[in-house]
């Protein structure tokens, strides 16, 4: 059977469906609460800063982003007061990713609207069924990560299709 004949969704689509619709529901209650500068795709920041700083590096492996990717999102958050760059303590050389303070406003507020999104959808399946759906997706976004990690490790050939042999 080819792929448009399938009824069913595949694991991609279905992903996709649940990250626009949470990151639209979640950048519009940002909006209303007067973040209305953030682009969604920034959450690939926001989503893994630390009130204690993190480096840029871990954002880009936490969020699966290209450290280029990072830089680029850090600066424009930075140029929107969201966060700012400091000599991380134990490496002068280096610099962590600090929130600002209207960047710890719009991590709570985030974290609050996401609160009530999961509450929704617990609430709607049922506690027990809603947190056995989010260990089942953890654990596919975990094989997932790993398996693309593996298909790009050193000495692994791939063919001409970019798939391992």
């Amino acid at each position: 059977m080819t792929r448009h004949q399938n009824p069913e969704p595949d694991l991609g689509v279905l992903a996709a469906r649940v990250l626009f619709s949470v990151q639209r529901e979640l950048f519009t209650a940002l909006a209303e609460q007067g973040f209305d500068d953030i682009p969604p795709r920034a959450g690939a920041v926001l989503a893994y800063l630390r009130a204690d700083g993190i480096r840029a590096s871990e954002l880009a492996r936490a969020s699966g982003q290209h450290k280029q990717v990072i830089g680029s999102l850090i600066d424009d958050l930075e140029r929107l007061g969201y966060v700012e760059r400091k000599p991380d303590p134990a490496d002068r050389r280096a610099k962590l990713i600090y929130p600002t303070e209207r960047g710890l406003l719009q991590m709570e507020a985030a974290a609050s609207i996401m609160r009530a999104i999961e509450e929704r959808h617990a609430k709607a399946l049922g506690t027990r069924e809603y947190a056995a759906f989010k260990t089942a997706l953890q654990r596919v976004a975990d094989l997932q990560r790993q398996a693309q990690h593996d298909s790009h490790a050193p000495g692994r050939r791939q063919s001409s299709s970019g798939e391992a042999p």
